[in-house]
This record gives C-alpha cells, structure tokens and sequence, in this order.
C-alpha cells in the first residue's frame, strides 16, 4: 500500500491528527486556511450512538495482494500497511460495512471473471468466520440491526462491477445466493451491456440487457450500485430502476470535476428515486486540483497505450516518470470531503448522502481521514457547519439503511422473488 501520512492515527474519539499544526486549503478559495478539526465530547456522543455505515472499503483486495491469506494477519492488531484493522474499526465507530469483492476487469480477458470473485467472496466469508467476535455476514437490513445490537460489526458484500456476471443472469442469482447485496454495473471497462465512465461507450449507456439486469436486481433485492459509470448509463439507469440506487463510492462533480462523480442532474434524479451518495475519500475526487491532475493522467495513460501497443512496461515506466512530475497537490483535507456533502445536501437533500470511504483500494487519502479510525473527525466537521443531530446520523448510516429497506421492500412485492433466487 502506498498511502501516505499513515502516522497520522487517532487516538481514541477525542484526539485529532497530526494536521493539526498544519494549514488546511478552501477548495473554493486557494489559500484560504481552514484549520483541523478537534473531535468534542458532543461528537463522541453522537458518534457512538450512530454506528458508521461504510459504502466501500477495499481491505479484501489489499489482503489478496499482500500474501492472499487471511491466517497469517492478525486484524486484531494494528497493521501498518492495510487502511483498516479491528482497533482502529473500534476507534472509528463502524457498525456496518461493505466489503468490496472487487476483481481486475482483466478477468474478463482471462474468463475468469467469476471464478476470483467467488474467491473474494470466500475471503469475506473467512474474515468473518476467523475474527467472529468483532465481525458476523449481514444480508439483510435485520441482521444488520441484530449484529450491531449484539456489539459487533455487520459484514456485507458488495461487487464492483458487472464483469463478475459474465453477461448471465444466472450468475447474478448465484452471485445474491453467495451473500452479494449490491453490484457496481461497471468498472474501469465498458460493458456490452453498461457503460463506464472511465472507457468509451458501447451501449449507448444502458443496453437491453443492461435493462434486464437492473430489474433482476431489483427483483432479488440486490442494490444497484452507479460507481464508476457513464452519466448516460446513471440516467438510463435511474429512469428504469424500481428500487433506490446508490453511489458506493461517488463524490459531487460540480465541487471536482471528475468523471467518478457524480453531475448535478443526477443528484436531482437520485432524490427522486430515493437513493443515496457515498462520498467518496480519495482525493483525486474530492479536490478539485487533483481531479484536474487526474483526469491529465488518464489521457497521457491512453496516449502512451497508443504510442506502445506491444509494450506495456514501457508504458507504465513512462507514465511514473509523468507522475514523478506532476504530483497532487498534497492539499486535500476533510474540509473539501466536506464541502462534498455539503453540495449533495444542497442539490438532493440531507436524505441521500452517505459515506463511501474506498479505504485500503487508494494509494492517498485527505488530511485528518487517514484510515478507519477517523469517522468522528467527520461528525465533528458536520457539527461545525451546523447540521442537527438527526442529520448527522442519517449521513454516517442512516440513510443507507433506509435504501437497504426500500430496496428489500421491492423485493418483497414481487411474488417470485425470494432469497433463493
């Protein structure tokens, strides 16, 4: 793992980061300082009576990159290279958590797509069974509200992108069969079926398939998950979506002008259908000088792929020295993660954002959000800018459970769907 400025640990809900002798920058003024924040007892009270609800962390793909063997990391200590761990989930509040069963969109090229999702999926089930005391697999919003009733931490499965199906319905039944509650339509790659927002278009958007494939999700009681897709794909997709969708790990597109994000029509439409936002933490969406310097490496990536069609190291050779060059600005801070949910709460309503941290799947993260532990740093922020109590709660996770609900309730009024299909 790459991730910088790890040192940086809260310890405990009161103490704050090491930021805290550094200046903060306004994303909307440069040079502005915004200074850290200190976590109060008035927000360790609110956090710890509202457990986090994380839309996306990583930590299974981190883990199969490491030694891909769960028996030889022991989560119940502090481990310096991953995001995540059992002390510092404490720390942070979580209550519930989306795993990410992410796999490569190079599976699609090796046909096996499903098989090393299936294997994720296995390493969720293992990180659950190893560490029982703090983790148990939720699949529905009950066991979610049980698990955490009980003192311990509700694990869910989420697949990033649609890959995984290998153009089957049958293998999205089987996929919600092994314990998956919501899929991401698309990854870095275009879909015959689903566009991303990171390839060219294939589908126009949303294809006729890509129609079947949302209903059956909503059918089952699987969520839509419109991460990493086109514009296009996420209004085709909310206009014939019958269930709430999400963002698992989306942020504003009008505060960073980034195509992970998500535009100003769609967090109207998201309103509409009822779904939720997931901010996401890494900085190439959330500051807006990052995302600039994002989407520049994206095209010299592409230009280099053109320029050495045989050669992929060269590529990749040519494309750090670009990096080593052009770096991020070093200035993202949990004020612009802020500013963020700021936006969404103005253009859709305080009852469609969430957080969607991508911990242990990016190689930087923002000022004072270094790893798990941090949530409260968010609570804390949401306070200063005067947001009630009852707000706060529904962005650290109530709002999620509420889609879960409504996603179930879909489920439940079809007469043929149940949790064997």
């Amino acid at each position: 793992m790459m991730i910088l400025l790890r040192t940086a640990l809260l310890s405990g809900f009161l103490a704050h980061s090491a930021y805290a002798q550094v200046s903060q920058t306004n994303a909307g003024t440069v040079g502005t300082p915004r200074p850290p924040i200190v976590v109060s007892a008035d927000a360790v009270r609110i956090h710890k009576s509202s457990p986090v609800f994380d839309g996306h962390n990583d930590l299974p793909w981190a883990v199969r990159n490491s030694d891909g063997d769960l028996k030889s990391i022991d989560l119940t200590k502090n481990q310096p290279e991953f995001d995540t761990d059992i002390p510092r989930l404490r720390r942070g509040g979580v209550g519930a958590q989306f795993w990410s069963v992410y796999v490569p969109t190079s599976t699609s090229l090796q046909n096996n797509s499903l098989t090393t999702t299936l294997e994720q999926i296995s390493l969720v089930r293992e990180l659950a069974d190893r560490f029982s005391d703090t983790f148990e697999l939720a699949m529905t919003v009950d066991d979610i509200q049980r698990i955490q009733r009980q003192g311990k931490i509700a694990s869910l499965i989420g697949v990033e992108g649609g890959h995984s199906i290998e153009n089957s319905i049958n293998v999205l039944r089987q996929l919600y069969r092994e314990g998956a509650r919501y899929m991401t339509l698309t990854h870095s790659m275009s879909l015959d079926w689903a566009d991303s927002c990171s390839d060219v278009s294939k589908s126009g958007g949303l294809s006729e398939f890509g129609v079947e494939v949302v209903r059956e999700m909503n059918r089952l009681g699987m969520i839509v998950d419109l991460s990493h897709v086109s514009a296009e794909c996420m209004r085709q997709t909310l206009k014939v979506a019958r269930a709430p969708v999400m963002f698992s790990h989306s942020s504003a597109r009008a505060i960073a002008n980034h195509p992970r994000n998500v535009p100003d029509d769609v967090l109207k439409l998201t309103k509409k259908n009822g779904g939720v936002v997931m901010v996401n933490f890494f900085p190439d969406f959330v500051h807006p000088a990052d995302a600039e310097r994002s989407i520049r490496r994206s095209k010299k990536r592409d230009l280099l792929k053109d320029l050495y069609p045989n050669d992929e190291e060269q590529a990749a050779t040519d494309l750090k020295q670009w990096e080593r060059k052009n770096q991020r600005s070093g200035l993202c801070t949990v004020h612009h993660l802020l500013d963020h949910i700021d936006h969404i709460i103005q253009i859709a309503g305080v009852d469609h954002v969430g957080l969607g941290s991508d911990y242990d799947g990016v190689p930087v993260l923002p000022g004072q959000l270094e790893d798990v532990s941090t949530y409260p740093v968010i609570t804390q922020g949401l306070l200063d800018r005067g947001y009630a109590e009852k707000d706060i709660r529904k962005v650290l996770g109530g709002n999620m459970i509420r889609v879960f609900k409504q996603v179930e309730s879909v489920a439940n009024t079809n007469p043929t769907a149940s949790s064997g299909k």
